[in-house]
């Protein structure tokens, strides 16, 4: 049940000609939605798909092309045990390639009840633990454990992977970087961008670039800190007495119902975290709030492991901006 439902618009690019490409689709809820990546991999004899995504019609037509150019889909890594919008494509994606080896970081659970992996669509005959296991494509690959970490309701941990053909390092959520402007697959559908500009829910959807990246802030201080510090929820007699206006009166606009208010200077706050010109790599602000003060030790023992790769030159993130 996760924005924009049954409909999953896809744009594919070329990140590093030859070697890596994304697909990009956007997800989220109540309209506060943020692109999610797939990196496809090319490695010794075909390609390896790193963070699953739905399987849609146009994301599959992508994957084909790329095989009758490169060779046949080998493997499908899910290297992350928390992150929910790529382990919940991970059955879907196996059932769309039945041949390729499946490699998963350890430590998948679900909620609220902790299923087996078979009773979650993942085939457990065709299913390998990294680091346990050992780990795919070593010839060209290196991997890197971050965690694990108890998190309370799951584990946390991190595996992400040095592509040295491309010298390109693949992370889920451990690094980050975000550009000020809004990515190009919300040209697409920029509702939510529009959705999120707005002061009250009375006001109609406008759309200007301003508007957009007015949108686009606030939905990188959500997507960042759940609940950020500069948005407040209004009174829920202002939110109903702001609803079901004319020209409001529909799905789209969620009938009028916007139950956020923002503090002046939230847009400082939005630019602190961006950061001005080029976007700047970081600690994705969720991790740092969460994970990193129980494992900061960790973290900066994985980020040493970083800086001694020979070569890397690129990062390509599960979100945001890539390849920075």
């Amino acid at each position: 049940p996760l924005y924009p439902y049954g409909n999953r618009p896809t744009i594919f690019e070329e990140l590093i000609p030859n070697q890596i490409w994304s697909f990009d689709q956007l997800q989220g809820l109540y309209y506060v939605a943020v692109p999610v990546r797939l990196t496809v991999v090319k490695v010794t004899g075909g390609l390896m798909l790193f963070n699953p995504l739905p399987p849609t019609g146009e994301l599959l037509k992508g994957l084909r092309a790329l095989e009758d150019k490169h060779g046949p889909v080998l493997t499908i890594v899910l290297p992350t045990a928390s992150g929910l919008e790529h382990k919940i494509s991970m059955p879907a994606l196996a059932r769309a390639y039945p041949k390729a080896k499946l490699w998963i970081c350890a430590g998948q659970w679900s909620f609220p009840l902790n299923l087996p992996l078979d009773w979650v669509g993942i085939p457990r005959n065709r299913t390998r633990i990294l680091l346990q296991d050992g780990f795919p494509h070593q010839e060209c690959c290196t991997w890197i454990p971050l965690g694990p970490l108890d998190i309370g309701l799951g584990r946390f941990q991190e595996i992400s992977c040095f592509h040295k053909p491309s010298k390109a390092l693949l992370v889920t959520d451990a690094l980050i970087s975000i550009n000020p402007e809004p990515p190009s697959l919300f040209d697409l559908d920029p509702t939510p961008l529009l959705f999120h500009s707005r002061d009250r829910g009375d006001e109609p959807l406008k759309d200007s670039p301003n508007a957009r990246r007015k949108g686009w802030l606030r939905l990188v201080l959500f997507a960042s800190f759940l609940r950020p510090a500069m948005l407040t929820i209004p009174p829920f007699t202002e939110v109903l007495r702001n609803a079901f206006k004319p020209g409001l009166r529909n799905s789209k606009f969620h009938f009028g119902i916007f139950p956020f208010s923002w503090k002046q200077g939230w847009e400082e706050s939005a630019k602190e975290l961006i950061g001005a010109g080029q976007p700047r790599i970081q600690v994705a602000p969720v991790l740092r709030r969460l994970v990193f003060p129980r494992a900061k030790d960790s973290y900066i023992q994985w980020l040493d492991k970083i800086k001694s790769l020979n070569g890397l030159r690129w990062l390509i993130s599960a979100h945001y901006s890539a390849p920075i």
